[in-house]
């Protein structure tokens, strides 16, 4: 009689080190797992809570010892992850080290009001400043060279400036950036329109005023990332607008229900930017279609102060006078988490980290925080096996999202007492006014006539001018 054994070489089953995971041969036949989706349910709900528990957003409460005063303005290095610049409301500049979370130096007295805005040269070794001065100032980043090569006896000028811009039109400067590609040539927005720079003059080289027609104050400017001589920009008669640098001329301009307080261009979607309103809501646009909102992100109970893209153009964050920090997807209308602090005030800034790993906001109350960008994510070096873990504790979440018990325990926020009440008298409202639709609906009294009533994106944009 002839005999056939199974035989499995002994690498098939023995470990090589005691820390190796023991390898188990399943059938994976669905046939045989009648109960496979109840058990992936139940650690769905077990990864969700997880998410949660571990859920510790604050890294850095307060970088170093902030500012004396608000502040107002931060910026980000587009080829460096370390240096990061703030600026108060009190004229200081101060320049931190993320990585060691230190301050490396600073500038006293930098401008004689508040400071609005920071942007970093392409160099990596200087940064532009403007402010409610009217100078704009370009910096050292490392102020403790620039002292250490006066330290011969001459004068000290550690403290000054490297050069300064002035217009002869313009009282205030509002806004600037730094052009993508040209490392000498930023923008600024002003009291009366924009400037165009050049750093080895003094002077605008290009001023652009009476943007189609209008004298009202531009309150911030961004260059394009892909089309480097288009900008955007945002006014005070609540107009969006966007024109070419190389033909000088405007291109478009919509007109929103109020105020637009900020503007990023979407640094992956090139077409796209978000605008963040006086009305508490967030817009997003396409620079093609201007005539209404691609989608409208709410959440906020007051006016949207900052936003910043994510490198990844994924996500942004914004900052708003409700002292929250929410965290929102490019294609999500609510906020996927919120950050708030008993001590944080009204949030002015707020940055993205160049490896999309923290979020970095200044407020009111003169603090720098540190945050992180995925609220329980372990910080330093995972192993395989967390690593692994993490993927398959997320692909569950992300499957079983849409089922009640999963999406009550991923959604929930603890928010300030507040916040929670303005956010009821918000909903009340809203279902108070569609309630009175209805009823104008149904009570129409003129015959064969029915009656319209705009969305929410028809009635964001009031007018477009071309």
């Amino acid at each position: 009689m002839k005999v056939k054994a199974l035989s499995r070489p002994a690498y098939t089953t023995e470990r090589q080190n005691n820390g190796d995971v023991r390898k188990h041969h399943r059938n994976l036949n669905p046939t045989h797992h009648p109960h496979q989706r109840a058990r992936e349910y139940t650690r769905a709900v077990t990864a969700a809570k997880l998410d949660r528990m571990f859920a510790a957003p604050l890294v850095v409460g307060n970088l170093g010892n902030g500012h004396a005063d608000a502040v107002m303005c931060t910026c980000t290095s587009r080829k460096s992850l370390a240096p990061l610049v703030s600026g108060g409301a009190d004229g200081s500049l101060k320049i931190w080290d993320l990585a060691t979370r230190t301050e490396v130096g600073h500038y006293e007295g930098a401008h004689s009001r508040i400071i609005t805005d920071v942007v970093m040269h392409h160099n990596g070794s200087q940064f532009y400043s403007c402010s409610d001065d009217g100078r704009i100032h370009s910096w050292s980043l490392h102020p403790s060279k620039q002292r250490s090569a006066n330290a011969d006896g001459a004068e000290d000028t550690s403290n000054a400036p490297l050069q300064t811009y002035r217009s002869s039109e313009a009282g205030s400067f509002k806004s600037m950036d730094q052009h993508w590609t040209d490392p000498d040539q930023f923008v600024s927005a002003s009291d009366v329109g924009v400037e165009l720079w050049s750093s080895q003059r003094s002077s605008p080289v290009q001023t652009f005023t009476k943007l189609w027609g209008s004298d009202d104050t531009v309150s911030v400017v961004r260059y394009n990332p892909a089309e480097s001589y288009l900008l955007g920009h945002c006014s005070q008669d609540r107009g969006v607008g966007l024109h070419d640098v190389r033909a000088g001329s405007a291109l478009k301009k919509t007109i929103l229900s109020l105020k637009a307080n900020c503007f990023e261009w979407n640094p992956m979607e090139p077409m796209n930017f978000v605008v963040g309103s006086d009305d508490f809501n967030t817009y997003s646009f396409d620079m093609r279609k201007l005539d209404r909102p691609t989608m409208i992100h709410k959440g906020h109970t007051g006016p949207v102060l900052a936003v910043d893209w994510s490198p990844t153009g994924r996500e942004f964050v914004t900052g708003s006078y409700d002292k929250t920090v929410r965290i929102f997807g490019n294609r999500s209308g609510t906020a996927r988490d919120i950050y708030h602090t008993k001590r944080m005030q009204r949030v002015w800034t707020v940055n993205y980290t160049a490896d999309n790993t923290y979020i970095v906001s200044g407020s009111d109350d003169s603090n720098l925080r540190l945050w992180k960008a995925h609220a329980s994510q372990k910080l330093g070096q995972l192993t395989t096996r967390e690593e692994s873990a993490l993927r398959y504790r997320t692909a569950l979440v992300k499957r079983y999202e849409h089922m009640p018990e999963v999406k009550r325990i991923s959604k929930a926020r603890k928010v300030p007492k507040l916040i929670k009440k303005q956010t009821a008298i918000a909903h009340i409202q809203k279902e108070s006014e569609a309630r009175k639709q209805d009823n104008r609906a149904k009570n129409n009294t003129k015959a064969g006539t029915t009656a319209k009533f705009p969305g929410d994106r028809q009635k964001t944009v009031i007018k477009e001018i071309d």
